[in-house]
This record gives structure tokens, sequence and C-alpha cells, in this order.
């Protein structure tokens, strides 16, 4: 008898899931659709807000005043969304990546606060709200066919990995976040795995289709103009290691930031985002009045702007890249603790940007020392080293082997080095409390 019920228990078992796993693949196409759509519109208003209407009027450099009434209608629009819906906008940024289902009566609110936040100078990127929409879509597509408890979070978790499968430019890094994301919130991931991966490959697919039947330009991460060496040299990785620490530490002190404001931000969500986007204004400002280049550097994810540190593009020069890691540094922080959006855009920028800051030591190779900027700041920001090492790695296109080793130095640094500041500044809270 013992026999007979564990079998049919195993039985049972297994039937649900793989009713679980087709309906992840079901999931893929529709979600995939929400994506492109939601991914197009966000491009359309960017373009609109920082390209069309500056071109209209005349505007071009776009002047240092342009960004200030757009980012207090964004901090506005972002404000209700927190305090007025809910859900508040979705999942908190510093917290990193949340592979938690997402109820779709919080959609309303995560949409108003990407869309009114993220086009209009939130420097933030797409990732988490397109998780959350993956999320809320997959449950309302799914509902009446799963029972609430494991097999709604496989299929919620399965939306997520399809949502962001295109703005990762690859199916197996959504899936890779996605994976370990739900490792570190102590989700079994063997189950998580098949559904994620089918749902994101079907996803992926979908959107490349529609991305050719429309024509709309959908943005997606890119790092165009970067010349890789055959092979790094020695010097190349010896430089990646001081590169790592001084990384985690400036990331440190990102979060350090933010982590204080955190509590303000709860108890007034409305007034800490309306400061926040006031804040993220006064830093573009004051960038363009220093250095004379485009407020604009300092503001959104920096998805689109990567490109400019590249041998192709308009790289600024060591005292406008140290402006820009200031200054955008400062609005990533307040960012991060106030507003709505994903903290992995950002990151990779301004460790890009510091990468290109000291690219010009003894020996140290343009595309290794943003290798190694990127792939440091990823992983101390999140912290999740194998997205932070897998995510890079695809980054780098056709070249990445000759700068893997960079790349897995860089992580592993980063992510110890965080990891200890971070341990030491606890021990140092009591200690300092007790004095």
């Amino acid at each position: 008898m013992v026999e007979t019920s564990e079998g049919e228990g195993a039985e049972r078992l297994g039937a649900r899931y793989a009713r679980v796993l087709a309906l992840a693949g079901l999931v893929g196409v529709p979600v995939s659709v929400a994506a492109f759509a939601f991914l197009a519109l966000l491009h359309w208003l960017t373009d609109v807000v920082w390209e069309d209407l500056p071109e209209h009027w005349g505007l071009d450099p776009v002047p240092w005043w342009w960004p200030a009434p757009w980012l207090l209608i964004g901090g506005a629009l972002v404000a209700v969304a927190v305090a007025r819906l809910p859900g508040g906008g979705g999942h908190v940024p510093i917290e990193g990546l949340s592979p938690d289902p997402v109820p779709p009566s919080h959609l309303p609110g995560v949409l108003l606060a990407a869309l009114g936040g993220l086009p209009l100078g939130v420097v933030l990127g797409p990732e988490a709200p397109l998780m959350a929409v993956g999320a809320a879509f997959a449950m309302i597509l799914t509902g009446r066919w799963v029972a609430r408890g494991q097999e709604s979070a496989l299929v919620s978790t399965s939306g997520s990995a399809a949502a962001v499968a295109v703005i990762f430019g690859s199916p197996l890094v959504a899936a890779v976040f996605i994976l370990e994301s739900a490792g570190r919130a102590g989700v079994r991931q063997t189950a998580v795995v098949l559904p994620c991966l089918l749902s994101a490959g079907i996803g992926a697919l979908v959107f490349t289709g529609l991305g050719e039947w429309t024509g709309l330009p959908v943005s997606s991460l890119q790092l165009p103009g970067l010349v890789i060496p055959a092979r790094p040299d020695l010097a190349d990785l010896l430089w990646t290691i001081p590169l790592a620490v001084l990384i985690a530490v400036g990331v440190r002190q990102v979060h350090h930031l933010g982590r204080r404001l955190v509590p303000h931000a709860a108890r007034r969500p409305a007034l800490m985002a309306m400061a926040a986007v006031a804040v993220t204004a006064v830093a573009a400002a004051a960038y363009a009045l220093l250095t004379g280049r485009s407020p604009v550097e300092v503001l959104l994810s920096g998805q689109d702007a990567l490109g400019m540190f590249t041998e192709k593009g308009d790289v600024p020069g060591t005292w406008a890249l140290i402006a820009l890691l200031a200054l955008k540094g400062l609005a990533y922080a307040v960012s991060l603790a106030t507003l709505r959006g994903g903290p992995i855009f950002p990151a990779l920028f301004l460790g890009a940007a510091a990468g290109a800051l000291l690219s010009g030591l003894p020996g140290f190779g343009v595309a290794a020392a943003m290798a190694a900027g990127m792939a440091a700041a990823t992983a101390a920001i999140l912290p999740l080293p194998v997205s932070a090492a897998v995510l890079v790695t695809l980054l780098l296109g056709s070249g990445s082997a000759a700068l893997a080793p960079i790349v897995l130095v860089a992580v592993v640094v980063a992510f110890v080095s965080e990891q200890l500041i971070d341990r030491a500044g606890k021990r140092a809270e009591p200690a300092a409390e007790a004095v």
C-alpha cells in the first residue's frame, strides 16, 4: 500500500509539473507581446522627450535646464503610483531583482511608475518593471488553471523570464538572472529551471518576430564599436583587480546613501520621490554646465549610451568622466531608494564609465577596462555573480572568449570585496551605537 501511494503521489506531482511546463510555454507568447508593447512605448516616449521635442524647438544641444520640468512630471507620476496605487509602484530597486509573484492588482501602479518615470529621466532601467509585467500578465492568463502556491509561483516566474529575455539580448541571460534571483530568495531552482528556459526562449523568438514585422525600434543591450583584442595582456589582468575593488567601494557608497534614504521613503514616499527627481535634475544641470556636454548623459538608464565610451563614440575627457561618475552615481543612489525601476543598466553604464576613465593606465586596454568595469559593477550592485558574468560575456559579442578571464576575475573580486565591506559595515554599526 505504501509503495502504491508513493507512486500515485509521484505521478500526480509529475502531471501537475507537466501542466505548469505547458502553461509556461504558452505564456511566453502573449507575455512577449505585452513586453514588446511596453518597451516600444517606453522607447517612443524617450525619443519624443529627449530627441524629437528639442530638435523641433531648435534646442540642439539639449540645454542644461531641459531635464528639470520632465523630471518633475515624472516624479509626480511615480509619487502617485507609490503612494496611492496597490503595490506601491512595484519592487524597491535597491533590494535588487525580485522573483516574487506579482498580483494583477499591482499592474496599474507598476506601469504608471515605469512609463511615468523611466522615459522622463529617472536613473533606473526597465528590467524590474518588465519582470513585474510578465509575472502579473502570466497570472492574469493562467489564474483559473493553476492552484495557488508553488504552481502559481512557477508560472509567474516563467512570465518574468519571458518578459526580460529580450532586454538582456538573450533568453539565456534572462533565465540565469531569474534562476539566481530565485535561489537567493530560497526557491528550489530545479523546479524553476525548465519553465523559465522554455518561456524565455519562446518569448525571445516571438519578440524578434514582432520587431521584424512591425519595424518598431525597441532597445536591447548592445555595445557597438568596441574593438576587442585577440587576447588580454597580463597588465589587463593585473589592473582588473584594483579596478574591481574600487568599483565595489563605489557601489558600497551608492548603497549606503540609498539605504539611509529608504526609511524616509517608506514614511513619506511622495515627498521623497519628488526630492529624488529634484536631486537628479540638479545633477544633470551641474554636469552640463561643468563639462559643456549634454545633461542627458546623467539621466536615464544609460542602456542606449554605452557606445559613447567605445573608440567610435564621443568619449568624454577625464574630468568629464569623473563628473559623470559622481553626478550620475548620486542620481542613481537616490533613484534606487525612492523611485521605481531596475538597478542593472545604470550599474553597467557606470562600470563602463569607470573602465573608460582608467583605461589610460599603462597597459590597460579600453576593451578590457570596460569589460572589467561592467562585470564588477553588476556583480557588486545586485549581487548575482553568475548572472553578471553571463550578461557581460554575452554583451561583448563575438570577442567575448578573449575577455572571459577578465570578466570572471572582475566578478569574483568585486563580489567578494562588496561582501567583506558589507560585513565590516554591519560589525561597525553596533559598535558605533554602543559608543
